[in-house]
């Protein structure tokens, strides 16, 4: 390879000139890469002629880097491509790792110049030098660089500023990433004491370097707390040790002005000092909270100091943006908003931790909700941003999109502060709202042009924490004792004037927001008025982007708060005035108009929908849907919208709806190529809404006809896992709804419907994607209950390719799908089911064994209500058949104790070297044992004794009230609603039934689901009665079987 001038190469990168810059590039790719020669007898500057191996090319970047004598911006660029070079030719240990790794010897040379980089006068130099070293730590410390760790204190210990800075540089990364659980507490033996002596060295070091040691401690009491249980003794010792001297210290620097620090008109470096105290703070807080407890006070006394003091200043940068805010003198970003948030964050979690009861009486409590109301106020860049961006504008508004700020974690120390009293924070709405209202009318009065903020913030305040507050006000009425907010006032005699307000589109969006939020409060007649003005602002063509996205909000939050009397006689006017805005809306905004008309679809049944007016909106979601067949959010509101317009019991609008859609879907599904499976997946999901919400008295005629042929082409080709479980789900409702007409039906080949669905069926059991398995075996289920005797021809055939893929099952959802199905059977066509199994054998095994073996493995996971109890009866069925082939089989009963694993949890690799055994028992003793197992579940015949438990630990609960105390940290409400959710014995946690109900009305409404719980408690305790006067099944020899617990419940059935 010809000899090339590297530092030119390096030069011509930053040419003006598009061509050169690009050639350039170009060439230190090649030169990076292949091959040259080198020689360490040349001196520097002959070595940079020339390129040698792409290794000594880098070591001869690092040594340019260092030149002193070289242009700052081609040393800049230099350690760019050097920091590349590291992520893409050092290690394999890099994602990016392309091969050709230097020598050991490069290597060392290369971390040395590097290191000597930290050390740099040049604040760029340096910090560019510390990310390189940062990635090469990452990579080779400890094991290739041992020497890293203490090198990099040596010079933090060192007199040099510049060496500090760069060093510390690294150590942010350094801490966070690479230390081990055995080499953190040696390591902050050393380095600790240092950080606290540059932090204290306010004339040496810069406030940046200064914050960085913060940020660094931060990172060191996280690794304290990650190791505290592998090292508890030495974590309490170190933390006794170290973290008084650093609350000390951090109590003196928030005691300093910190107006000093937004003073200086070149940088607000100061700030980053305090922005890093209150992120530490708040980990402190969480991790070690006990350490805390004597300083609590003086912090929340500080954190309050800062937001009065600092809030002038925070409304001439950012509220009003009559001046702009210096930054800092680095790279790094220091905003006053990146101080008030983690300010937030820690007050927020001090009062979380119920240690600011105290704290929070009537003068701080009334000066920390202005000062949230204050710091509230929409800024300068965010009018300038929301007023011409849609969007950004609804994402701000929306709670599972806004972006964290100010005003965000503003909103969460509410409801934080609200939630540990909410009668007193009330109060002081009450009393801080009326006080911004008259402070709101003098500004405007005096000619001021921002008087509209401080009163939409105070708004948006109250309006976040609505249902707390309406909560509140409830169960103070409800003890007969005053409201502490007269909502009612604000919304009769203050936001009305608000709406009128249109020279301030944001209040008066705010205005028509805050209605909704409180929309439940309001008389019929009050309500009709907002809305009208919401519509006439929607129908406004003056009207601007804020104030109308308030008004679509507005009607979202009343559709779904105030009375439908209300609401039924604007219904069909906001739903034709919705649909343009279907059109020319995208992203968030398209989101929230989507929303508004499903909840509008909502109202009354969407009874008042016309066939003209569906007709319209059909095609227009269908278009929509077009343009966004692949966003899962919008596809979930597509599918809730067109279940709404199918279900509507308006005149002739099913059909409607019927006809426009599905044509148009079935042509989708049809047309749909396997590289766009969203496509059909999303058709089929938008088919299955139209079933879903179809009349009781089928789906129409021709509607199976129509989706057949497409929909049985699409699934007998497709593998996209998706397209495979829409398609099973689509067939399972039709199935439920209108099995007639999958009967009937007839393809090409003469064969009916129920044949294509068993071609389906018998292709997901071949499958090894076990995810969709609750979706085969709901299309069973139905398929066994609705085709009746249809499917008895096709039975064997199918019995025998599920008991095949129980063979092979791994999940406990697809074992789960294929047993149920059998179980439906075993309750329903005893005799026949259990027939066909006997005269199936499958790889050597009879079918009954398979079965049975596998069902008594998994009958105690088994998911959801109905498929738990059908279950269990056939379970007694099975027991009182008595039937020979039942009485042979033996089954895996229970868990074989073993000194060596007693009392031990059982982890992965100690079950692979000491697995379990388990004893062998007949089926009618594991059916007995389960069946207990079910009536222990139902009833408080064994209930599990509680424990008690006395351990120190340091999650602060000393400071709990005795309410707290007495429920685990909770208020006595909270405390009743979690047992609730999580049942006795934590029984609810995984329950499917308890926490979401399901939506298949089919098995909700079957007669096994309709049976009360206590009935079905006594069926148990009847058949275990049963058993034991008759003897059924040699009853008495399967009772000796049980185990001592067992019997105990048998017998207290038996004797009550």
């Amino acid at each position: 390879m010809a000899a090339v001038n590297v530092s030119q190469i390096l030069a011509d990168t930053l040419s003006a000139d598009a061509n050169t810059r690009i050639a350039a590039e170009l060439k230190l790719s090649e030169v990076l890469l292949h091959q040259g020669w080198f020689s360490k007898s040349r001196p520097l500057t002959a070595n940079l002629m020339f390129s040698t191996r792409s290794s000594e090319a880098a070591l001869a970047l690092a040594q340019l880097i260092l030149a002193q004598d070289v242009d700052i911006p081609l040393r800049q660029i230099t350690s760019i491509v050097l920091r590349k070079y590291v992520k893409e030719r050092w290690s394999p240990y890099f994602e990016s790792f392309k091969g050709n790794a230097p020598s050991v010897e490069i290597k060392s040379r290369i971390r040395h110049a590097v290191f000597q980089g930290l050390s740099d006068s040049n604040r760029k130099i340096r910090s560019l030098c510390a990310h390189t070293m940062s990635y090469i730590g990452n990579c080779d410390w400890p094991d290739e660089y041992p020497e890293l760790l203490n090198s990099l204190i040596s010079l933090i210990s060192s007199s040099s500023s510049d060496a500090v800075h760069g060093a510390m540089q690294v150590f942010t990364e350094f801490i966070k990433s690479d230390l081990t659980e055995d080499q953190i507490l040696p390591v902050l033996r050393q380095l600790l004491p240092v950080l606290l002596t540059i932090l204290g060295s306010t004339e040496q070091h810069t406030p940046l370097t200064r914050a960085r040691t913060v940020s660094v401690f931060r990172q060191c009491v996280t690794a304290l707390y990650m190791v505290k249980d592998q090292h508890p003794q030495a974590v309490k010792e170190a933390t006794a040790t170290i973290l008084p001297v650093w609350l000390e210290a951090f109590k003196v620097l928030l005691n300093l002005d910190p107006l000093k620090d937004v003073s200086n008109e070149d940088n607000w470096d100061g700030l980053a000092v305090r922005i890093q105290v209150f992120k530490t703070l708040d980990v402190i807080h969480t991790s070690f909270p006990r350490a805390m407890t004597s300083y609590v006070r003086g912090y929340l006394d500080a954190s309050l100091r800062h937001l009065q003091v600092m809030s002038e200043t925070y409304d001439t940068f950012y509220v009003s943006g009559s001046g702009s805010a210096p930054g800092s003198s680095e790279e790094e970003t220091v905003e006053i908003p990146h101080l008030i948030c983690p300010l937030f964050d820690f007050v927020s979690n001090v009062v979380r931790g119920g240690k600011a009861k105290e704290w929070l009486q009537m003068e701080n409590l009334n000066s920390l909700v202005s000062a949230i109301f204050n710091y509230s106020r929409m800024t300068a860049d965010d009018e300038e941003t929301w007023a011409t961006n849609a969007n950004a504008f609804v994402a701000h508004e929306e709670d599972d999109t806004q972006a964290y700020g100010v005003r965000v974690a503003g909103f969460e120390l509410l409801y934080t502060i609200l939630n540990r009293s909410p009668a007193q924070i009330c109060a002081t709405f009450q009393t801080t709202i009326h006080q911004v209202i008259a402070t709101s009318q003098r500004a405007r009065e005096n000619g001021s042009t921002a008087w509209w903020k401080p009163l939409e913030a105070s708004l948006a305040a109250i309006g976040s924490q609505s249902e707390d507050v309406l909560e509140c006000i409830e169960n103070e009425q409800d003890s007969s004792r005053a409201k502490p907010i007269d909502v009612e006032d604000l919304l009769a005699n203050v936001v009305p004037s608000v709406l009128n307000q249109s020279d301030f589109p944001f209040l008066q969006g705010r205005g028509f927001v805050f209605a909704s939020q409180f929309a439940r409060l309001l008389p019929l007649q009050m309500a009709g008025q907002y809305l009208e003005a919401a519509m006439h602002v929607i129908e406004s063509n003056a009207a601007g982007i804020p104030v109308k996205i308030s008004a679509v909000k507005a009607i979202h939050n009343f559709c779904e708060g105030a009375e439908e009397s209300a609401i039924t006689p604007f219904v069909s006017r906001i739903a034709q005035d919705l649909g343009p805005f279907l059109l020319v809306t995208t992203e968030d905004t398209l989101s929230l108009v989507l929303e508004t008309m499903s909840v509008v679809l909502d109202v009354n049944r969407a009874q008042w929908l016309t066939t003209d007016l569906s007709n319209s909106l059909v095609l227009a979601v269908l278009e929509v849907w077009a343009k966004n067949n692949k966003d899962p959010i919008f596809l979930s509101i597509f599918t809730e919208i067109f279940t709404s317009l199918a279900s509507s019991i308006g005149t002739g609008v099913y059909e409607t709806v019927v006809k426009q859609a599905l044509p148009t879907l079935c042509t989708a599904i049809a047309n749909s190529k396997p590289q766009e499976a969203w496509i059909a997946g999303s058709a089929i999901d938008l088919i299955s809404s139209l079933v879903r919400g179809a009349p009781e008295g089928g789906l129409g005629d021709g509607f199976f006809a129509l989706l057949a042929p497409s929909l049985f082409s699409c699934l007998s080709e497709a593998e996209d896992r998706d397209v495979l479980q829409n398609g099973m789900a689509c067939l399972a409702l039709i199935v439920r709804k209108d099995c007639r007409q999958i009967l009937e039906w007839r393809g090409q080949s003469g064969q009916s419907g129920l044949d294509h669905i068993l071609k389906v069926i018998a292709k997901l059991l071949q499958n090894d994607d076990e995810s969709g398995g609750l979706v085969i075996g709901d299309l069973i289920i139905h398929l066994l209950r609705h085709a009746g005797e249809a499917v008895l021809p096709v039975l064997p055939e199918l019995l025998q390719a599920m008991v095949l893929r129980i063979l092979s099952a791994k999940t406990a959802t697809f074992i789960q799908s294929l047993v149920i199905p059998f179980a439906f059977l075993a309750y329903n066509q005893q005799d026949t089911v259990l027939y066909l199994l006997e005269s199936t054998t499958t790889n050597g095994r009879n079918g009954l064994d398979i079965l049975i073996q596998t069902w008594c493995e998994n009958a105690e996971t088994f998911q959801g209500f109905w498929q738990s109890r059908v279950s269990t009866l056939a379970l007694t069925k099975l027991y009182a058949s008595g039937r020979p082939s039942l009485q042979s089989l033996m089954v895996k009963g229970d868990i074989i104790l073993k000194p060596e694993t007693k009392n031990v949890i059982m982890t992965r690799s100690r079950t692979k070297t000491t697995p379990h055994e388990f004893t062998s028992v007949p089926f009618p003793v594991k059916a007995l044992k389960l069946l207990v197992h079910d009536l222990r579940a139902g009833g408080d015949s064994a209930t599990i004794p509680k424990a008690e438990f006395d351990v120190d630990s340091d999650d602060g609960d000393e400071e709990w009230t005795e309410e707290e105390q007495q429920n685990q940290g909770f208020k006595q409400e909270e405390f009743a609603f979690l047992s609730e959710m999580l049942g006795p014995r934590g029984v609810n946690f995984d329950n499917d039934d308890i926490l979401e109900e399901t939506d298949d009305e089919d098995l909700r409404n079957d007669a096994i689901s309709q049976i009360d719980m206590q009935i079905f408690q006594a069926h148990l305790v009847t058949f275990f009665k049963e058993c034991a006067s008759h003897n059924v099944n040699n009853f008495s020899a399967s009772m000796e079987q049980l185990s001592a617990e067992e019997i105990m419940v048998v017998r207290h059935a038996i004797d009550h």
